[in-house]
């Protein structure tokens, strides 16, 4: 399974791009930066995309991915996700009005995106992927996901979330799950800040993380730091022991 990381921060600069990840050049986790971050024969090889939540630093890009898939006239791109999130995109981006509907274009028949709906915590089979989600503790309906190769592995995502449960009881279920992508976006001094919106610090990372069956030897590969905070996070983040972490950059790549 090969991991490309496009974007990987909680925010935007020319120097940092929102979420976007794809794997084996076919699956994207979340769309963020897909458009921004990949280039045109990119953009054509993904089959599906799969949304944790309809925050716009996780969805931008799907505007961009389907108006330019469109004049490919390729096959339908799959955007996968729960019911919250679809009816978000439905109503609140792809509505005909801040976007077109591209569910209907060019027509009902042959449209260039298809919803599919995820339920929470059973297993759908997209783009050849095995993807389980997971609802996570976010300020809307956002959900992590297990992601497993067809041809063996698992790799784990948080989405958007604050300290939480189920995900890590999931995660230790895994048998093969061979890395984490987890969220930090806050340092220590705005935790506050960081509870409320529904996402880590250093500190309540370091919390959770501890709910993982063996937290040293699971490579937790770090995104979504907040631009203006990123020396800051990444220095409480190298304070933390015991974890095997390594904070993300733009164009990582990785084989799990």
């Amino acid at each position: 399974m090969d991991l490309y990381v496009v974007g990987c921060h909680g925010g935007e600069t020319t120097k940092h791009r929102t979420c976007a990840f794809v794997i084996d050049e076919v699956l994207a986790l979340d769309a963020g930066s897909v458009t921004s971050g990949l280039d045109l024969a990119a953009q054509a090889r993904l089959e599906a995309c799969v949304v944790s939540h309809a925050h716009l630093d996780h969805v931008r890009d799907l505007a961009t991915l389907a108006d330019n898939r469109c004049q490919m006239g390729l096959p339908p791109l799959v955007i996968a996700g729960t019911r919250g999130t679809l009816a978000a995109l439905r109503a609140h981006f792809f509505n005909n009005v801040l976007w077109p509907d591209f569910t209907a274009i060019p027509s009902v028949t042959e449209p260039t995106i298809r919803f599919q709906e995820l339920e929470p915590e059973r297993t759908a089979v997209i783009a050849g992927f095995s993807v389980k989600p997971v609802l996570v503790n976010h300020s809307i309906e956002s959900a992590g996901f297990v992601i497993t190769s067809p041809t063996g592995g698992a790799l784990g995502y948080s989405g958007d979330t604050g300290p939480t449960d189920r995900l890590f009881e999931v995660l230790n279920e895994e048998r093969d799950l061979r890395a984490l992508l987890m969220e930090v976006s806050f340092p220590e001094r705005e935790r506050r800040v960081a509870l409320a919106s529904g996402h880590h610090t250093p500190g309540t990372l370091a919390v959770d993380l501890r709910k993982l069956r063996t937290p040293r030897e699971l490579p937790t590969l770090l995104y979504h730091i907040k631009p203006y905070f990123q020396a800051e996070v990444e220095r409480e983040c190298a304070a933390i022991e015991g974890h095997n972490l390594q904070v993300l950059e733009l164009e990582d790549q990785f084989v799990l």
